[in-house]
């Protein structure tokens, strides 16, 4: 049996990967210089860990920095978890992290950009989102405790989300006490901006649906579908669950603007239609593109 070719990547790409990671890990570590720590807010993970450590013990240690102490605590992960990960994450994680404990260094005595809290927790949960996100989506990450929940949940009954959680709630239970509760649910609503930037940033703004459409009047939505919105549609054989009827499906991808017209399409061909509208993670290849009509 042949094995299968598999297309390396260009030097071109990799150089515009570790840039695209490079300003990720700038991005992240101005949010925590110059937003989060004048502040006392931290944000979940192996970040919220080392802001909080090296908060407790950057007078008794001054060579003990956040710089040190994120790439400390992620790198057994890292390791750990080579197998999961495979090399090209690793390195690139790596990467990532080394250069937010090196740019957070350098910002370190820059004066914060504010010391209005609220403004931190939201400015500083955007900017650090949007880095977090842009290390991801380029192949990398600076998280240690999500590879920890990959390596534990083959082994126990929950998800890593349920892991990354159970986490997370210790580290802000851990901020009450340390910062007081006021900075701890502030941290918390920082990690929540920080969490919905990573999704836009990974999914990209143009958000898309997935769409199943059973009806008898397939041929006439379909051929709608493709007049009106210019999108491309999927004849799926079905069968009904009850009736045990041979069903035609219609699935199709559009993007959450296009939503009301379609809907509007649908209506007026077969208002009686059977619609499930699914949000997608990602869409790429075929001839699908993200143009409104």
């Amino acid at each position: 049996m042949a094995g299968k070719i598999h297309k390396k990547e260009s030097i071109a790409h990799i150089i515009y990967r570790f840039i695209m990671i490079l300003i990720g890990a700038a991005m992240a570590a101005a949010s925590i210089e110059l937003f989060l720590v004048p502040n006392q807010i931290i944000d979940g993970g192996i970040i919220g860990i080392s802001l909080i450590l090296d908060f407790l013990f950057t007078d008794i240690f001054p060579f003990i920095s956040f710089g040190v102490l994120v790439v400390v605590l992620n790198l057994p992960f890292m390791l750990a978890g080579y197998k999961q990960i495979g090399k090209t994450f690793m390195i690139s994680s790596l990467f990532g992290i080394i250069a937010l404990a090196v740019i957070e260094q350098l910002l370190h005595h820059i004066d914060p950009f504010t010391d209005q809290v609220i403004l931190a927790t939201v400015f500083g949960g955007l900017l650090l989102g949007g880095g977090v996100g842009l290390v991801i989506r380029h192949g990398g990450a600076m998280d240690g405790t999500e590879i920890l929940g990959i390596m534990l949940t083959k082994r126990a009954p929950f998800s890593v989300g349920e892991f990354v959680m159970f986490v997370n709630i210790f580290i802000f239970a851990w901020a009450a006490f340390v910062f007081g509760p006021e900075q701890a649910m502030f941290s918390v609503m920082t990690y929540y901006i920080a969490f919905k930037t990573i999704d836009v940033v990974i999914q990209g703004l143009d958000e898309t649906k997935a769409i199943f459409i059973v009806s008898d009047h397939y041929t006439e939505i379909s051929e709608a579908i493709l007049s009106r919105l210019g999108r491309g549609t999927t004849m799926l054989q079905g069968r009904g669950g009850f009736t045990e009827n041979e069903k035609e499906v219609i699935y199709a991808v559009v993007t959450r603007l296009e939503i009301t017209k379609l809907k509007a399409i649908i209506n007026d061909i077969d208002p009686h239609a059977f619609v499930t509208i699914m949000a997608t993670q990602e869409t790429k290849g075929g001839r699908f593109k993200s143009a409104i009509h």
